[in-house]
C-alpha cells in the first residue's frame, strides 16, 4: 500500500536530502515526489508518495529530529475522507456530487446530506443517503446553526462541503471546520462576491464567467483558493444565460477541487493554497 509524507516547514539547505535519507533508512520507495519553495515567505512544503514496510511513529520521529523546529508532518495511507455535503435548492452541484461518489470517483464516503429546504431530499434518497431537512425559517442563525453543527456532530466528518449552501455561515459555526469546509462560489474570485454575480458580470458586460472552489474563513468569499475555471461568453447571454452556463463550470471546479483535497494535494498556508497536481 502507498503511503503519504506530507511537511511543511521553514525552508533551508539540503531539507531533500536529510528527508529522502529518513525514508531511504525506513527501505522506503518514493513512487512520487513533489517540492515547493515559497521564496518570499521563505517556506518549504513536499508531498511524497511511497512503498514499502511504514513504520508511522518511528519515521515521524526521525523526520522531526532532522527538519526545523516547528514543521508540520502528516503521514497517511490516504483513506477515503468522511464528508458530509450541504445544500440549498440547487441540484446540479449535489447530483455531481452523488453520481461521483456513487462510481468511486471522489476518494470520499459521503454520509449524508443537510439543506435548510426539502428539494432535494428526493434526489439524496435515490442514492440511499440520509437527508437532514433543517429549516431555517423562524429560526435565529444561531439557533438554525447550533441544529445544523449538532447533525454534523453524528457524523464527525473529515469535511463538508457546500455544494451550493446558499447561507453564509457565522464565523462560530467555521471555526468548527477550519479548513475542512469547502465552498464552491459562482465567479471568477475576487470578482464579484456575493449572492448575485452573474447579474454583476452581465451589468459589467464580462467576457468570461468562472466559478472558484474554495476552503471557507470569517471573510464572505475570501478563503484559500483551491481550484478556478472560465469560460467564454458574449453580448447576446442574458444574466440568466450567463447562470445556466455556468451550472456546469461550478460542479466541475467543485468535483475538481474536492479531488484534490481529498487526495492530499491541498496545502493551506495563510489565505493560499499550495496544490501538487
Amino acid at each position: 500500500m502507498a503511503h503519504l509524507v506530507l511537511i511543511h516547514c521553514s525552508d533551508e539547505p539540503g531539507l531533500v536530502y536529510k528527508i529522502t535519507g529518513v525514508l531511504f533508512k525506513h527501505g522506503l520507495n518514493i513512487v512520487r515526489n513533489g517540492e515547493f519553495v515559497d521564496r518570499e515567505g521563505n517556506q518549504f512544503f513536499m508531498r511524497t508518495e511511497v512503498a514499502g514496510p511504514f513504520d508511522a511513529g518511528a519515521i515521524h520521529a526521525e523526520l522531526q529530529h532532522v527538519l526545523p523546529p516547528g514543521a508540520k508532518i502528516r503521514l497517511t495511507n490516504n483513506q477515503p475522507k468522511n464528508i458530509v455535503l450541504m445544500a440549498t435548492k440547487e441540484h446540479h452541484c449535489l447530483s455531481e456530487l452523488l453520481v461521483r461518489h456513487e462510481f468511486g470517483e471522489l476518494n470520499a464516503r459521503v454520509l449524508a446530506v443537510i439543506s435548510n429546504y426539502e428539494v432535494l431530499g428526493d434526489l439524496t434518497r435515490k442514492f440511499n443517503l440520509p437527508f437532514h431537512y433543517l429549516t431555517h425559517t423562524g429560526r435565529s442563525r444561531e439557533a438554525h446553526e447550533a441544529e445544523v453543527l449538532a447533525v454534523l456532530a453524528q457524523y464527525q466528518p473529515d469535511f463538508v462541503v457546500l455544494a451550493k449552501y446558499m447561507r453564509i455561515l457565522s464565523s462560530e459555526f467555521v471555526a468548527h471546520y477550519t479548513n475542512r469546509l469547502v465552498n464552491i462560489h459562482h465567479s471568477f474570485l475576487p470578482a464579484f462576491v456575493g449572492a448575485s454575480p452573474y447579474a454583476q458580470a452581465f451589468a459589467r458586460g464580462v467576457k468570461i464567467i468562472g466559478a472558484t472552489a474554495h476552503f471557507v474563513n470569517n471573510e464572505l468569499d475570501q478563503g484559500p483558493i483551491i481550484a478556478q475555471n472560465v469560460i467564454p461568453i458574449d453580448h447576446t447571454q442574458s444574466a440568466h444565460e450567463m447562470a445556466q452556463a455556468g451550472r456546469d463550470i461550478e460542479k466541475i471546479t467543485l468535483a475538481r477541487s474536492l479531488k484534490m483535497v481529498f487526495d492530499e494535494q491541498v496545502f493551506v498556508h495563510g489565505n493560499k493554497t499550495v496544490i501538487f497536481d
